[in-house]
């Protein structure tokens, strides 16, 4: 984020982006369209976000897909969080972490997203295996979907479900640094929406607290900008890696045009973040 800009872009090739770009539907142009990003921006931007959905969706072939995105970065030395949402509990969920988290493994990225719906506890084999290998998982808190509220609000300011997941997540992170890693941030880092509004505070969430990464869907084409940040992050502005999607996959596939539109966008995010 010092090096590159506070920006991860998205790559999401669903079927109208594709078609943006003069691609079919299928196997071949989801491999064309992922790596031409991979190829423009790798060593531009501080991570690449592969939204597992979109490969999934053409199976094994499209996880093969999926697989070379992540190597192509990898060798780019660029960063990856895959976003693939998991949740689940016990050897389930060790399956998830295994897959996507260890070493050696060919979905392993250097983040992943997860849900914790079923208790941040059942989160445990991911966070235990993400911090024994030196990666980091985002976890989801306050999403800025209309349906989130409903879930996420419950219990209200003290007690809220959001306010449980960034407790989790700061215990998670005080341990790391106790047990020596002094990294500026820790290993779990959450999902808050950058166009949330005022929940943050009216929850009584303290994100500067969590000392962990933010990973911020809605800046650009979804509205959130300079004021938005400023109200939803606060104090927790340096702690903020801003996800974009359309607002630069839009300008493809020309690689040229596809630089060009990180850069505006890494600009206008430092510009929204500074203090």
């Amino acid at each position: 984020m010092s090096a590159h800009g506070p920006v991860c872009v998205g790559i999401d090739p669903h079927p109208g982006l594709l078609e943006r770009w003069g691609l079919a539907d299928d196997v071949a142009s989801l491999r064309r369209f992922s790596l031409t990003v991979v190829d423009a921006l790798a060593g531009r931007v501080a991570a690449l976000k592969p939204q597992s959905a979109f490969f999934e969706r053409h199976g094994s072939r499209g996880i093969a897909v999926l697989e070379e995105v992540l190597v192509r970065a990898r060798d780019a030395d660029t960063l990856t969080v895959l976003d693939v949402k998991r949740g689940d509990i016990g050897s389930t969920m060790a399956g998830y972490a295994d897959a996507y988290l260890r070493d050696g493994s060919p979905l392993a990225a250097d983040a992943i997203t997860l849900s914790p719906y079923l208790g941040f506890g059942s989160l445990r084999p991911a966070l235990d295996l993400a911090r024994a290998n030196g990666r980091g998982v985002f976890v989801l808190a306050l999403t800025s979907n209309p349906e989130g509220a409903g879930v996420q609000h419950a219990g209200g300011a003290g007690l809220s479900v959001a306010g449980q997941m960034v407790a989790g997540a700061r215990g998670e992170n005080a341990d790391a640094a106790a047990s020596g890693d002094d990294g500026p941030l820790g290993p779990v880092g959450l999902v808050v929406g950058a166009t949330t509004g005022s929940a943050v505070r009216d929850l009584g969430l303290d994100l500067a607290a969590v000392r962990g990464p933010l990973l911020a869907p809605g800046v650009g084409a979804q509205g959130a900008g300079p004021a938005e940040l400023a109200e939803v992050f606060g104090d927790a502005r340096d702690q903020v890696l801003a996800s974009t999607s359309r607002a630069v996959l839009g300008a493809g596939p020309d690689v040229a045009s596809l630089r060009a539109a990180a850069e505006r966008v890494t600009t206008t995010v430092r510009t929204a973040l500074a203090r």
